[in-house]
């Protein structure tokens, strides 16, 4: 028998016989439902609009479940339009009122479909969470519509009068909406980010506020999630950073319009300090199709190059005071001779610096702020630390995200585990303690927990700090995985050996069985049904790459949702699902802005693993909890029947 104290905790959520009995047949009869479809997406990167699409879509599942739902019984422009109203109802509703198409019948047929739809995507689920994710509002009745049988004589009238009352009432709209919504929800039972949400594009709040709705979601952390924690947690060095990804792409609406950052200051520095420089090295690059003004990009190229110079300042800062970061031979800034524009790298080797206009440095000390520099500095920090947007989505960020998941089978994360060319993994000595493979995964992890607790008078806060900026770009950091970020050099150095960013032996070993193996046994997994779902490096799709290797095993799923790496991949990313009966892999295409309500989008799916017989929640993590909770159950009946345990009747 399971030990006695535990049983009497447990029974005082089961305080009798039958309320244990009514639990255990509830949990039996859901261990044998088929698990819910996991959905797996990557490198977001501020993509708000092909993100929303994806996930409303349901990555083009919804048009293939209506298909099945309604063959050959519509036609394909009828079973487009449902899909395309299903994806976006709002949009939808309004082109059919366009169209004079929103009469009476297309109402009531239109409804009986999407409960049919409804009906279809609710049935792996129990009644009651299907009602938990239904609007208060109008959860009785959509409860009372899925479940009725409405084929029944009996009940036919009875269906189609509850229909013809919305109508009647001026309800259809907002029903019809709320329906959709349902159905978009059901169809993705959990949502796996496996990093990098933020930086590139425009609307990273949005994306976060998406997930926040959707609650059935993990988060891996990517560098770019934790340059923008460091940042919201006051890092200085962070803090610059993400203004200089986003001034980088002339992307100012991730900053002012998404999270009420303040830039005036910045902009006056770039005004003051470089009003004669044409920054031609800081050209920022555009990804939208809008027309910008000239004086615009180029006040835009002075803010970048402000912001960056104050970035390598606080870097160098930064490495000078962790050495055990091992990035003393970074310190760049001390390696120029400012007076004839010479770069010395490591090796000794001389470099013609690409720009030498460097107003703000004082060559005898260039590692110090200017007083106008740090007035930036202080006010870009407090915008990032009181901002109730910010803080909403870093604390959400925070508490569903992790450096890794290990779930039903699939390890998570995002960038790397850091590996030699042996294929052993790679040590981080910090304070004389060596961590590595598994390890170093955890260290990280009880660097960001201590982090949530927090405050001005932590005793190593600047230390913490410094870890988010080595968790962006630092060599051996889980989430970078490369030898350094060139950002300096890119910058002023034409030699491209010098900017060379070499990347960990893990990308090309974790595509081959043997070392896929060995990171599973690392972590305690079976090697023989265990799959490593990652991304951060662009699988370049129109070169032939391959986004599956290891004989099945390794999964890199970034394909490029964000615009600024589809040149690369060739497409508009992946999305990996694993549902009852199957892994499929989605390959996105670019996603068209919807012109008409006759065309879905759909993209291009390939099953990449067939399970021999239907995945059950029985077969799950989740399931093996609920099968764990019904032997305690059985314990605490048996606890009452022999009068060890009292129970407690009202």
């Amino acid at each position: 028998m399971k030990n006695l104290k535990y049983l009497k905790l447990l029974s005082k959520d089961f305080p009798t016989i039958e309320e244990a009995s009514s639990k255990i047949v509830s949990l039996t009869s859901l261990s044998v439902l088929p698990k819910g479809t996991e959905y797996f997406l990557s490198d977001l990167h501020g993509q708000y609009d092909s993100f929303n699409r994806i996930i409303k879509s349901a990555s083009g599942n919804t048009r293939q479940k209506i298909s099945l739902e309604f063959g050959s019984k519509l036609s394909e422009s009828r079973q487009n339009q449902l899909a395309n109203l299903i994806y976006d109802p709002k949009t939808i509703l309004n082109i059919t009122k366009e169209n004079d198409e929103f009469t009476e019948k297309w109402i009531k047929d239109t409804i009986f479909y999407l409960i049919r739809i409804a009906k279809r995507v609710a049935s792996k689920y129990p009644r009651q969470k299907v009602r938990e994710k239904t609007p208060e509002s109008y959860r009785d009745l959509i409860d009372e519509m899925l479940n009725v049988q409405y084929e029944s004589l009996n009940k036919k009238e009875y269906f189609n009068t509850l229909i013809d009352t919305i109508i009647k009432i001026e309800a259809s709209e907002n029903f019809i909406i709320i329906l959709c919504e349902l159905i978009q929800d059901l169809n993705v039972d959990w949502l796996h980010i496996i990093g990098d949400i933020f930086d590139r594009g425009k609307r990273p709040d949005i994306i976060m506020d998406t997930l926040i709705a959707k609650k059935d979601v993990d988060i891996q952390f990517g560098n770019h999630d934790m340059t923008w924690i460091g940042a919201y947690l006051g890092s200085e060095v962070n803090v610059c950073n993400v203004v200089r990804n986003a001034i980088s792409y002339n992307n100012f609406q991730s900053l002012e319009e998404g999270y009420g950052i303040n830039l005036r200051l910045l902009s006056s520095l770039a005004d003051i300090e470089y009003s004669d420089d044409p920054c031609e090295r800081f050209k920022v690059r555009v990804l939208d199709d809008d027309k910008h003004n000239k004086s615009d990009l180029l006040h835009s190229a002075r803010m970048h190059k402000a912001i960056s110079i104050i970035q390598f300042k606080l870097e160098n800062q930064l490495f000078k005071r962790n050495p055990e970061f091992d990035q003393l031979d970074r310190l760049y800034l001390e390696r120029i001779d400012f007076k004839n524009g010479i770069y010395k790298d490591a090796n000794g080797k001389a470099h013609a610096l690409l720009d030498i206009n460097f107003p703000t440095i004082d060559p005898d000390n260039p590692l110090e702020l200017t007083q106008n520099e740090r007035e930036v500095v202080d006010c870009l920090t407090k915008s990032f630390r009181t901002s109730h947007k910010l803080k909403e989505h870093m604390d959400f960020l925070l508490s569903y995200g992790s450096v890794y998941k290990i779930v039903n089978g699939n390890l998570l994360f995002h960038g790397c585990i850091p590996m030699n060319r042996d294929g052993s993994f790679e040590e981080f000595v910090y304070q004389s303690n060596v961590y590595k493979g598994r390890s170093l995964f955890d260290f990280f992890e009880g660097i960001i927990n201590s982090s949530k607790n927090m405050d001005e008078d932590t005793p190593d806060r600047q230390t913490i700090l410094d870890f988010f900026w080595y968790m962006w770009c630092g060599p051996k950091s889980p989430m970078f995985g490369k030898s350094k970020i060139s950002t300096f050099e890119n910058f002023f150095i034409a030699d491209k050996d010098i900017r060379k960013e070499i990347s960990n032996p893990y990308f090309s070993l974790s595509k081959i069985e043997k070392y896929a193996n060995q990171i599973f046994e690392e972590f305690n997994m079976d090697p023989d049904t265990s799959h490593i779902i990652n991304g951060h490096v662009p699988v370049k799709s129109i070169n032939g790459e391959n986004p599956v290797a290891a004989n099945g095993k390794t999964y890199v799923i970034d394909g490029g949702i964000s615009v600024a790496y589809q040149k690369k991949t060739g497409i508009a990313g992946y999305t990996l699902t694993f549902n009852s009966h199957h892994l499929a892999l989605a390959k996105h295409k670019n996603f068209e802005v919807m012109e008409s309500v006759h065309g879905a989008y759909t993209p291009e799916v390939k099953i990449t693993e067939e399970f021999p017989e239907r995945m059950l929640i029985k077969d799950t993590d989740k399931g093996k909890e609920i099968l764990e909770l019904i032997g305690d159950l059985e314990s605490l009946i048996e606890a009452y029947r022999s009068g060890l345990i009292q129970q407690k009747r009202k």
